[in-house]
Order: structure tokens, then sequence, then C-alpha cells
């Protein structure tokens, strides 16, 4: 199980070697959700533009700036975004976990959000937590190593020639710097495609 010093660091680093962990959901009644990640992107304020513009403002940032290793949430267009602090208190850092490959408690998950298509379930950031039943208040600022919810890292880092490295999501400011991470071939990453890849089809367009 990772402990909160895992994260006291780059939290590019630690998107990188998150990816392929477990992530481990036990609910009160002692039923267990797990997935798979297989996509994540990490945010660096004090290096990283995204973080003063658009869905990262000031007020949002310094939400992240706890210390490192407690489970946070962010509501975007209406929706909670699971994330993990890094760095030591004061700096804000994050890593956003987007997209989980379920492994145990499929059917539970398909009651807590019922989709025709299974690949459907989990592949984005807001769709994992309703999946995993996850109440942003009961587990907002507790350690990433609280029994409700932990990670476990695999047996051994996952090579390079399994991940593909892209631009995050969603993003104007920073839009180029390549700190998301994604298991090459997995069908539970998520559809939306990399900012930088669509300026540059709008550069086309125009």
């Amino acid at each position: 199980m990772l402990r909160p010093p895992f994260f006291d660091r780059d939290p590019v680093k630690v998107a990188r070697e998150i990816l392929g962990a477990t992530l481990v959901r036990l609910l009160p009644d002692g039923h267990r959700l797990t997935g798979r990640i297989v996509e994540v992107e990490a945010y660096d304020c004090p290096r990283d533009p995204a973080c003063t513009a658009g869905r990262f403002h000031a007020a949002r940032s310094a939400e992240m700036a706890i210390a490192p290793g407690h489970w946070l949430f962010w509501t975007a267009h209406g929706h909670p975004l699971l994330q993990v602090s890094c760095r030591e208190a004061g700096v804000a850092a994050s890593v956003l976990i987007r997209a989980l490959e379920p492994l145990e408690g499929l059917p539970l998950m398909l009651e807590h959000r019922p989709v025709s298509r299974e690949r459907d379930l989990t592949n984005g950031p807001a769709k994992l937590v309703y999946a995993l039943g996850l109440n942003p208040a009961s587990i907002a600022h507790r350690p990433v190593n609280t029994p409700e919810l932990h990670l476990l890292l695999p047996p051994g880092a996952l090579p390079d020639d399994q991940v593909a490295v892209t631009a995050r999501i969603g993003i104007a400011e920073g839009r180029t710097h390549p700190w998301r991470f994604v298991l090459k071939g997995s069908p539970w990453v998520s559809p939306a495609a990399p900012s930088m890849d669509l300026a540059q089809r709008e550069n086309i367009q125009d």
C-alpha cells in the first residue's frame, strides 16, 4: 500500500510511477471495488501555467497545497474528479486519476453507474468517481493509505514501451506539457483528445 511520503516529490514522476497501480475501494458493507490505473495527469503549480488559468484558478490551486499523499477532489462541469496531493505542504501539486480498468466488483460499479458499454464505465475522471461510489465529502483530505480508498503498486514499473506520453486534456495554458501518461492499447483510456492535438487541428482549420 502506498503511503503519503511516496508523494512528497515531483508529481510528474509520481504520475508515471502510479500508472498501472491498483486503486482499491472498500465499501462500508465490506465489498471491494478495484481498478487498474490506465491514465493519469500531473499538475505542478510552481511551473505549470495551467494552474493560473481556467479550471485551475488561484483559489482551486490553493486547495492542492496540503500535505503530500492526501486525496483531493476538484469539480469540473459539476462533476468531482479524484486527485492525490504531491510535494510538501504549501506547494500546490497533484496527480489526477483519469481512467481505470475495472478488476473487481464490476456488477456493483454498474449499479453505481449504469452504462450500455462496459468500456464507458470508468474511462474518464468523473466516471470512475461515480462507478466507485465515492463521496468526496468523506474522502477528501484523508491520507492516501486510508482503508476505504488506497493504492497498491504493481510488482514492477511499467516499461516505457507500454506507456504513451502526451499533453493533458482540457488545458489552454501549458497545453504542450507532456504530463499525461496512458497505458498503450487500453480500451479503458478516456476518449478525449489531448489539448495539443486540438490546438494543432484548430490551427490547420484556421
